[in-house]
C-alpha cells in the first residue's frame, strides 16, 4: 500500500516509547499497566462500539499525581500522541501491538501477554456493550478469535473448555493478525453500532460485585 508521506501517522519514535516507558515502570504498581498495557488498552478502545474519553482511560494509567508540572505536561502529551497514533496506523497498514518481553530457558522472548491485558481492559470500559453484542452475535467472537486464542494461551482470559498451548508458530500467526483483527473489529462496530438498548443498559447503574474485579496480573519488558 502506497501512502504519501504526509499521510502517515505521527506514531511515537523509539525515544518518546522509551521515555513514556520509563515513566510508567518509575510510577508503577502492582497490576498496572505497562506501556504495552496501555497500548493494548488503547487499541481496544480506538476500534470499539463507542467513544471512550480520556478522561475515563487516564485514571488507568496514571496513579499518582505529577509533582513536576513540566514533566505532567510532557507524559499526557506522550498518552496522547500514542492514542491518536493508532487509529491513523491502523488506516495505513502500519499498526504494530507494543509488546512485552519475559526470560524462558532458551533466552528473551516476546509476549502479548501485557497487549492482551490491556485489551481487555480496554473492552471493560464499555463491557455491557461487548458483552451483549458478545452473546448475541457470533460474528465478533470471530472477528476476535486470534486475540482471544492469545489472551488464554497467556491466562488473561479462562477458557470453558480445556485449551492446549499454542504452540510457537500458532503463536506468531496470531500476533501476525493483531492488526487485522482490529481493523476488522472496527468496522464490524462501525456498521454494527450499538442500539438504544443496548446504549441504555451500559448507562444502569452496575451492582457493587461487578464494579470492579481483583486486578489481573502482567509480567514481562517492555520492548518495541
Amino acid at each position: 500500500m502506497n501512502t504519501p508521506k504526509s499521510d502517515w501517522p505521527s506514531s511515537l519514535d523509539d525515544k518518546e516509547l522509551e521515555e513514556l516507558d520509563r515513566y510508567l515502570r518509575a510510577h508503577a504498581g502492582e497490576g498496572d499497566l505497562m506501556l504495552d498495557g496501555v497500548h493494548g488498552m488503547l487499541s481496544a478502545i480506538a476500534v470499539g462500539p463507542l467513544e471512550v474519553l480520556p478522561d475515563e482511560w487516564l485514571p488507568e494509567v496514571l496513579h499518582d499525581a505529577f509533582t513536576d508540572e513540566g514533566e505532567g505536561n510532557r507524559v499526557l502529551a506522550l498518552l496522547a500522541k500514542l492514542n491518536d497514533s493508532i487509529g491513523a496506523e491502523l488506516e495505513v497498514d502500519a499498526y504494530e501491538p507494543i509488546l512485552g518481553e519475559i526470560d524462558t530457558e532458551s533466552g528473551p522472548m516476546l509476549s502479548a501477554a501485557g497487549w492482551c491485558e490491556g485489551f481487555s481492559r480496554g473492552i471493560d470500559m464499555r463491557a455491557v456493550l461487548w458483552e451483549t453484542r458478545l452473546a448475541e452475535d457470533p460474528t465478533l467472537m470471530e472477528l476476535l478469535g486470534p486475540i482471544m486464542a492469545l489472551a488464554v494461551d497467556e491466562g488473561i482470559l479462562s477458557a470453558d473448555t480445556e485449551f492446549e498451548k499454542l504452540t510457537d508458530d500458532e503463536y506468531d500467526d496470531c500476533l501476525a493478525q493483531v492488526p487485522v483483527v482490529l481493523g476488522a473489529v472496527g468496522d464490524y462496530w462501525h456498521t454494527h453500532q450499538p442500539t438504544e438498548a443496548e446504549v441504555q443498559a451500559m448507562l444502569k447503574p452496575r451492582n457493587e460485585e461487578g464494579e470492579d474485579g481483583p486486578p489481573r496480573q502482567r509480567s514481562g519488558h517492555w520492548v518495541h
